[in-house]
């Protein structure tokens, strides 16, 4: 009968839909019956064996185990996974199974036998068993769900962690050399076209290099050996050239057919300075006076603009066209507009000639200007309200500015003392990188027509090309994509 008694006993025990009675008693229940504490512990070892072995009540404990319970002290409790015994044994076998030494002329059963024999025993392979396992992926934040704190756990990849950093190399991508040319600071003989083509003035000859392909061809020569080259300046659309010479003469080449279409004679001193606007061609002479030429007619010259009292060395229209900005020897910055003869702002802050002129391209109404040696400052202006907006001493003289709308950058080409090329962040004019390898003061910058590198010449009679602003290959298919929508534009010929 004993026997029957603890087979039901047991039986009763494993039954899952029972109430559990030999539980350990909850932690709420403890403390409701705090109160029976003291008369619990008051009871003699005798009385406490006689109480539970009463026929009223069910054996509190199982036969042949003595458990202790947990400690009942405020925090003496931690925390253990939830697991059943078939996974503590499992984990127990694979402990104990590392330590056997194996016996190799015992090979015993097949991993498939003992795979198969595991799966229909245990339900999984007990060789992927684990004590604690985590199983799953962390899941993806719903599609279109937006939180400004990152994502905690996420399979998919950031942004931010995609983004490369930027790197600018300090040597040259490719140098060129360039003989005979003058070292002359009021000079601007340097220009990259939209078709990719530079043009280069060595003394009294112009050169083109297909930057493409890499060919180079000599596109013109002045007839007299001590007539030289001024300036050049490429039109919107890359066919023509404009020349500036030491002889008052402005020429127009068509580039294509290397043919020169006409000469225009108005100015009585050199012309080293040249600026387009759809038909209207400016120039700047050491005159002092600035010329408006209508290529389409034959009366060229339109209009004189005389707000200099000496040589015009910078000149460049801004990107919409409404405004022309010129820098002269005699320390003045003038902007112009296209029906006025008068300047509607003219800045004297500089303290030197001011040859460096820049518009930005992203803001058309910013206007960067540089000194010479006795300036050395770059400042920024708003030509809507004629206010500097900010000044930058660089130390050195300034002969070019361009601004790099890849990166919304400003470049500064530099003489004396330092021949270097900097970087600027803009519009905190901070430094981002600074490019040393001319030997000689640099004389002219110029960007390509991707705005992915830019060009510089020096008195060292070399031109550098620095590749310092990647370009993104999303934005470039873009921008190909708009160039050859507008590539049957109808241009208007030159008489």
């Amino acid at each position: 009968m004993a026997q029957f008694g603890f087979e039901n006993d047991i039986h009763s025990i494993l039954k899952l839909d029972m109430p559990i009675t030999n539980a350990p008693m909850a932690r709420w229940q403890r403390k409701a019956s705090s109160s029976n504490t003291s008369a619990l512990n008051g009871l003699s070892p005798g009385k406490s064996a006689n109480s539970s072995l009463s026929s009223s009540k069910t054996p509190s404990k199982t036969p042949g185990k003595n458990k202790k319970q947990t400690p009942s002290k405020m925090g003496g409790d931690r925390f253990i996974p939830t697991r059943n015994s078939k996974q503590m044994d499992v984990a127990s076998f694979l402990l104990s199974k590392e330590n056997e030494p194996v016996d190799a002329n015992n090979p015993g059963v097949s991993s498939e036998n003992q795979k198969a024999m595991s799966m229909s025993l245990n339900g999984y392979n007990i060789e992927d068993a684990k004590i604690l396992h985590l199983g799953g992926k962390p899941l993806n934040a719903p599609e279109g769900y937006q939180n400004n704190l990152k994502v905690l756990y996420s399979q998919a990849i950031t942004p931010a962690s995609m983004k490369k950093t930027r790197y600018i190399s300090t040597t040259p991508d490719r140098i060129l050399d360039a003989p005979e040319l003058r070292n002359d600071f009021y000079l601007n003989l340097l220009d990259w076209s939209s078709r990719n083509i530079m043009a280069v003035a060595l003394h009294n000859s112009v050169y083109l290099w297909d930057a493409t392909q890499g060919d180079i061809i000599l596109l013109m020569k002045l007839e007299r050996e001590e007539d030289y080259i001024c300036s050049l300046s490429w039109t919107k659309e890359g066919s023509y050239l404009a020349i500036g010479t030491s002889d008052c003469k402005v020429q127009l080449w068509d580039v294509e057919n290397q043919k020169r279409l006409r000469s225009m004679a108005s100015h009585t001193a050199r012309v080293g300075s040249l600026s387009w606007n759809d038909h209207v061609l400016s120039s700047g002479s050491r005159s002092g006076h600035i010329h408006h030429h209508d290529v389409r007619v034959a009366e060229h010259h339109i209009c004189t603009l005389t707000g200099h009292s000496q040589e015009v060395c910078g000149l460049q229209w801004s990107p919409d066209g409404r405004y022309l900005a010129s820098g002269g020897n005699d320390n003045l910055v003038c902007v112009w507009t296209r029906a006025q003869s008068q300047p509607v702002r003219c800045w004297s802050e500089h303290q030197g000639a001011v040859k460096a002129l820049a518009w930005c391209s992203w803001q058309p109404s910013i206007l960067a200007t540089g000194g010479g040696t006795s300036d050395r400052h770059i400042r920024i202006w708003n030509v809507n309200s004629g206010s500097c907006i900010s000044s930058l001493d660089t130390q050195s003289q300034i002969s070019s500015l361009a601004f790099a709308p890849n990166y919304k950058e400003l470049v500064s080409a530099h003489g004396y003392a330092h021949n270097s090329v900097v970087i600027w962040k803009y519009p905190s004019l901070t430094k981002v990188a600074e490019l040393n390898g001319h030997e000689d003061r640099v004389l002219s910058l110029t960007m390509s027509p991707d705005c992915s590198s830019i060009a510089t010449v020096a008195g060292d009679e070399t031109i550098r090309l620095w590749k310092c602003f990647e370009v993104d290959p999303v934005k470039k298919a873009a921008k190909e994509r708009m160039v050859k929508s507008t590539s049957g534009v109808i241009h208007q010929s030159i008489r």
